[in-house]
């Protein structure tokens, strides 16, 4: 056991109980605005994944922007949100034109409690053009994934002006990446990694692989083992970053989300464990079991 899992807390329902989330309001506008942006031709769902699981969370209102091709269905399949079709570059993903001051986006972006960043994009060149562009004006939450992680591997300062209002959602690979260290070492000791670019970062980095570690940007760290091996599979990360954007967008600080986050994520992949396997649930049937676990816990 390294240092850093010693320091650890275990994150339990009785540990949440005593660290209650913010009360939700009457209206929507009471429960916050939250704005993911993502998506490509041709990973269209990961955005889906992460608006519904925000709202799941409890989040009141929705916003989402995506490529132009799939905002029609992804309005289809999200009624309850604000879909906002952005331009496609020649890859099929958001053109980093659209993350201009004054333009739709960033004034979207904005006004919304909370943004989520990354899901769903592809074209790392074409991503860190786009958050360079989006990012350093906003003074609301900001939640980076997948590669919208991009910008903190080329600049660790980049969320710096933040002041810690911005949680990272690495996987074991991109925590590697985004520290330019060995996935092997990063494995080995993931609490130690989370706590070094939560460091470096100054944000909140929820790491997660058979287990989540949430490290502080003042070093303290938690330790969460709900969930199990099922939860390794696509979209669930985008699931997780959902839950924080949503948790943040409803008043919870950026550390509290990203803890309470991971073991709404883990509980309800515990939950579709005992009613479809260990393993063959989909991401896309996390969401659902998200309420539920919520008022298990704040019973």
């Amino acid at each position: 056991m390294s240092g850093a899992e010693r320091d650890a807390v275990t994150v339990t329902s009785a540990v949440l109980r005593r660290w209650p989330l913010p009360p939700p309001g009457v209206g929507k506008e009471a429960r916050g605005r939250t704005c993911v942006v993502g998506g490509s031709d041709r990973t269209p769902g990961a955005v889906l994944l992460a608006a519904e699981a925000a709202l799941r969370s409890g989040a009141g209102k929705l916003q989402v922007a995506t490529t132009a091709s799939t905002a029609p269905a992804l309005g289809v399949a999200l009624p309850e949100a604000l879909v906002l079709g952005l331009a496609q570059n020649a890859d099929g993903g958001i053109d980093p034109a659209c993350g201009a001051q004054g333009s739709e986006l960033a004034e979207l972006a904005a006004g919304a409690h909370a943004v989520c960043l990354g899901v769903g994009t592809i074209g790392e060149p074409a991503v860190v053009a786009l958050l360079e562009a989006l990012v350093p004006p906003l003074e609301q939450t900001v939640v980076l994934d997948a590669l919208g992680l991009a910008p903190v591997t080329r600049d660790a300062t980049f969320l710096h002006h933040l002041r810690g209002a911005a949680v990272l959602t690495p996987n074991l690979n991109e925590l590697a990446i985004v520290l330019g260290a060995d996935e092997e070492e990063v494995t080995r000791d993931t609490a130690g990694a989370a706590r070094e670019l939560a460091r470096r970062s100054r944000c909140t980095v929820a790491a997660g692989g058979g287990e989540s570690w949430i490290a502080a940007p003042d070093g303290r760290l938690w330790l969460d083992v709900s969930g199990g091996a099922g939860l390794g599979v696509s979209g669930s990360g985008d699931v997780l970053a959902g839950i924080v954007t949503g948790l943040c967008a409803r008043g919870a600080d950026p550390v509290q989300a990203a803890v309470w986050a991971c073991h709404l994520h883990g509980r309800a992949g515990d939950r579709l464990a005992s009613s479809v396997g260990r393993l063959g649930f989909l991401a896309r049937e996390l969401p659902a079991e998200v309420p539920r676990v919520l008022a298990e816990i704040e019973v």
